[in-house]
């Protein structure tokens, strides 16, 4: 098989070797999604293993047809923003089932690419004030930052949905969620560990963002 000759790699100034390292490090920074995804939608009572498995397929499938139809280096797969509105609004929040949510998902994608077709997709988009634009972005970013500082217990539950993390704090939530039934205390080793990983996490990406550290970020335009 002529890689060259399909993905026109000399008229693009790639090579063989080039491709599969960006190949390999854009699986790296979005194999995330395959532990958060299925994590987010199996609060809405999906099943973890299935979303686990449906997302591995769509994000394939996208990949390889962005490849061989469009010839773009572009990695599909599902977004993080959608998926924590649908499983944390839309679901919880709103009440719908998840499989009425997923039908509502559908209808989405059939008028997107009716709109898409009919080009009225970008007359919309075009239509759309820059800086609402932007806030959009902002506001998702923050959205999915506040929904992996709770998983991760920087921040708990509470009165104001953002007090810091303390070993009390979590048990006293573990508490009301029981309802008054027996439950089981965490320990610091419990959660503490969890914390402690996520911070240091942020503090790595901070300096690497710092330093100017190239694909620390996948995706930032």
């Amino acid at each position: 098989m002529n890689l060259d000759k399909i993905f026109h790699l000399k008229e693009n100034n790639t090579n063989v070797k080039t491709e599969i390292l960006a190949g390999v490090t854009t699986f790296m920074t979005m194999a995330y999604i395959l532990a958060v995804n299925p994590n987010i939608l199996a609060e809405a009572g999906m099943d973890h293993g299935a979303v686990f498995t449906a997302t591995a397929l769509a994000a394939f499938i996208g990949t390889l047809c962005m490849a061989i139809f469009a010839n773009y280096p572009f990695a599909l797969a599902p977004g993080m923003g959608l998926n924590a509105y649908f499983a944390y609004t839309v679901v919880l929040q709103m009440g719908y089932s998840w499989k009425v949510a997923l039908a509502a998902v559908l209808v989405e994608g059939i008028i997107f690419i009716l709109l898409s077709l009919l080009s009225v997709r970008e007359a919309i988009f075009d239509a759309i004030p820059y800086n609402l634009k932007k806030a959009v972005s902002v506001g998702i970013g923050l959205f999915i930052a506040f929904i992996g500082l709770q998983n991760a217990k920087v921040v708990i539950g509470g009165s104001t949905l953002l007090s810091l993390f303390s070993l009390d704090g979590y048990n006293k939530n573990l508490a009301a969620a029981a309802g008054g039934k027996d439950f089981v205390a965490a320990s610091m080793n419990d959660v503490g560990i969890t914390v402690l990983l996520a911070i240091i996490g942020i503090i790595i990406t901070g300096i690497m963002v710092v330093k100017n550290v190239k694909g620390i970020f996948y995706g930032e335009f």
